[in-house]
């Protein structure tokens, strides 16, 4: 159950410009295995570019601060970006967040096919992602 970094994701104006930047700048390259399958005729089909250093993803989305709204969650994780864990088991990793009194948006795969997400907030506010892949 123990969750372990798997991506961070800056939301951005300009995807391109951003990957532009992390790759010139930090050597980042195209990610190419296990990329999310957006869902883009659901409530998000901004743009997205997944880049890597080898180990863990950045992901560059679109910002759309409408995207709670058009999904009825509480928690908007493109609003400000959010650092994202994965698990193996997102049930009990649900189920130790209650037993520590912490409130989670529970998006199951609203946005991406084949993951299922919850969202919450840390004690300043940041976002945090937990999900877990389904087997493939």
């Amino acid at each position: 159950m123990k969750p372990k970094l798997h991506h961070v994701n800056f939301s951005t104006k300009n995807v391109a410009q951003m990957s532009e930047f992390y790759k010139r700048i930090l050597f980042l390259e195209t990610e190419t295995k296990d990329i999310p399958k957006l869902d883009k005729t659901k409530a998000y089909s901004g743009d997205v570019e997944f880049i890597t250093d080898g180990k863990v993803q950045t992901h560059l989305a679109e910002l759309d601060f409408n995207l709670n709204f058009k999904t009825g969650h509480s928690i908007n994780p493109l609003a400000r970006g959010h650092i994202a864990f994965r698990t193996e088991n997102l049930e009990e990793f649900k189920k130790h967040l209650e037993s520590q009194n912490i409130n989670f948006s529970d998006w199951g795969e609203t946005a991406v096919s084949g993951w299922k997400q919850i969202f919450f907030y840390d004690p300043d506010g940041n976002i945090i992602e937990v999900h877990e892949k389904n087997a493939d």
